[in-house]
């Protein structure tokens, strides 16, 4: 007894194949009827062990592609989730290089008024002291002259006998 669905049904195939033809009809046959039944229960018999493997197979197979099927999305997921990270870090970089530029702009603008403020400050506190000494410098000659004037008038009152009165005027 053949326990492969497709053998019996191969059997049952050349059975009938194989089957006399009845008198005045080329398309039917005479099959020993009982053997004929034997064949199909056999049949019967086998397909549930057949389809009870078919469905394993299939439940493994849905199995299996259910599981490639998570594993690719979590891939997918990991990988959207790597891209958005990496954009946000260029995003983050880019901020960055940009508020660094604006920083610099900002220091170099700051270093320049700085300077620019530096020399007024230091011109005009050149030029302020460069009339103070100049102011100075004037009343020294005018009180050298004074200084003169009075000590050539000593040696005049000396001599005449007059005394050491030095009037200074402001």
């Amino acid at each position: 007894m053949a326990s492969d669905v497709n053998e019996l049904l191969d059997m049952l195939f050349d059975m009938i194949e194989e089957a006399k033809s009845v008198p005045l009809s080329a398309d039917k046959c005479m099959v020993d009827r009982s053997e004929a039944l034997d064949r199909i229960d056999e049949i019967r018999s086998a397909f549930p062990m057949e389809l009870a493997e078919a469905r394993k197979l299939l439940a493994a197979r849905n199995d299996y592609l259910a599981s490639a099927k998570r594993e690719g999305d979590l891939i997918i997921q990991q990988a959207e989730e790597k891209a958005k990270q990496m954009l946000a870090e260029d995003e983050i970089l880019a901020r960055a290089k940009q508020r660094s530029a604006e920083l610099v702009k900002q220091a170099e603008t700051m270093t320049r008024e700085l300077k620019q403020a530096a020399n007024a400050y230091c011109e005009d506190a050149l030029r302020r002291t460069e009339e103070a000494v100049s102011e100075a410098y004037d009343e020294i000659k005018k009180s050298h002259a004074r200084f003169r004037a009075v000590a050539s008038g000593m040696a005049e009152g000396q001599s005449a006998g007059k005394a050491y009165d030095i009037e200074l005027d402001d």
